[in-house]
């Protein structure tokens, strides 16, 4: 009997230190987490800060954008209208008329004095 109560008295302290250094691990990671969302809450500070300086140009910026965006169906016409004025078919050439000789064309590495090899 005197096992049996020896056995169950280091089974209880071996559970409460279990439990002791499990505690401690949780501790230690929520200490870790409340120092970070302190880091984050002056972050969120410091953005706040800066937005409400930024705000009024936003504003502004969001009615130029509007007006952009309200011209461009004007924008996608006209280049249509480009694009259908270039693409028109052109009158086909006088088939009559001897067509011109094909030439060579001139190099300009000469002009650079780029002479080829063997050539004297």
């Amino acid at each position: 009997m005197k096992r049996l109560v020896v056995l169950s008295v280091v089974a209880i302290g071996v559970l409460t230190g279990g439990l002791a250094l499990y505690l401690f691990w949780v501790g230690s990671l929520l200490n870790r987490i409340a120092t970070n969302l302190e880091d984050s809450a002056d972050l969120v500070g410091e953005i706040d800060s800066n937005a409400k300086i930024i705000g009024p140009g936003v504003a502004h910026i969001n009615r130029i954008g509007g007006v952009v965006a309200g011209a461009l169906p004007l924008l996608y016409g006209m280049a249509e209208q480009i694009v259908r004025g270039v693409a028109a078919p052109q009158p086909s050439p006088n088939l009559s008329a001897p067509a011109a000789a094909p030439r060579t064309r001139r190099s300009r590495l000469h002009d650079v004095g780029f002479t080829p090899p063997g050539s004297a």
